[in-house]
């Protein structure tokens, strides 16, 4: 038997497919997504759908976003699933999730995402946040590791800044690479990802947070006064009460908000 077929699909390594066939594992993720009607639910690649399933069975409505074709068309024609979806057959990096907004119901995301776009999808759907009351997506270890990473950690990064200053980012379990087929060569594990109704450090304008974290983490051995010495002289740093001497991964959250925020105002 072909490891990369799975129910008669062949994985295709372009879309990064790794199909979930670990019962266990798929209830555990169920329990945590805790689907419910209350909410307009939406699952990012449904693939052949372990999690679409199980999720079914708790609710009467899902939308998913696929991009294969075969598998959009696959599940259109489901005996047990095609009553309860909605399904766009699209790309979700490009997609507008703003259009399954339902009156007074907010957005609960799901996915077991593909690892090649797991980082720009997340900045993607940061975008939406305000519309979104929860997502758990099955991501890479490593990458979920780099979303909850704290200042000081080597895997803090441009990623953990971001992510943090829209959610509360919570691991919820890790699975390996046998849980899945084909396996894949690394780790996995399940993050929530919480955002918040208001901002714990609110920015102005959100592009020069973005801009910012970028700038500075694309120099990471750099002390931010090189790094960011574009946008700040050393001077301007210390006025802000920030150690031009210090690494990018060295600043808190918070800190970055400074900067954006000083960088909007100048800006005007």
């Amino acid at each position: 038997m072909n490891s990369n077929v799975h129910q008669g699909h062949k994985a295709r390594k372009r879309f990064g497919q790794n199909f979930l066939h670990d019962d266990y594992v798929i209830d555990q993720i169920v329990d945590a997504i805790y689907p419910t009607d209350d909410f307009v639910m939406v699952e990012i690649g449904p693939g052949l759908g372990a999690l679409t399933g199980p999720v079914c069975e708790r609710i009467k409505k899902l939308n998913v976003v696929e991009l294969d074709r075969d598998l959009a068309a696959r599940l259109a024609s489901h005996p047990f699933l095609k009553d309860k979806l909605n399904i766009h057959q699209a790309d979700a990096m490009k997609f507008d999730f703003t259009q399954l907004r339902e009156p007074g119901k907010k957005l609960k995301i799901f996915g077991n995402l593909p690892y090649n776009i797991s980082t720009q999808l997340m900045f993607h759907l940061f975008e939406f946040a305000a519309d979104v009351e929860d997502m758990h997506f099955m991501l890479q270890k490593e990458v979920v590791n780099r979303l909850a990473a704290g200042p000081g950690s080597k895997t803090y990064g441009r990623l953990s800044v971001m992510a943090q200053y829209y959610c509360q980012v919570v691991p919820v379990l890790e699975v390996g690479p046998e849980a899945f087929k084909p396996a894949p060569k690394v780790d996995s594990a399940v993050v929530k990802l919480l955002p918040y109704a208001t901002p714990p450090y609110p920015v102005s304008d959100i592009a020069c947070l973005s801009r910012i974290t970028a700038d500075a983490f694309g120099k990471r051995r750099k002390t931010i006064r090189n790094s960011l010495s574009h946008l700040f002289s050393a001077d301007q740093l210390s006025e802000l009460g920030l150690d031009a001497g210090a690494r990018p991964e060295q600043l808190t959250l918070a800190q970055y908000v400074t900067l954006a925020n000083a960088l909007a105002q100048r800006k005007e």
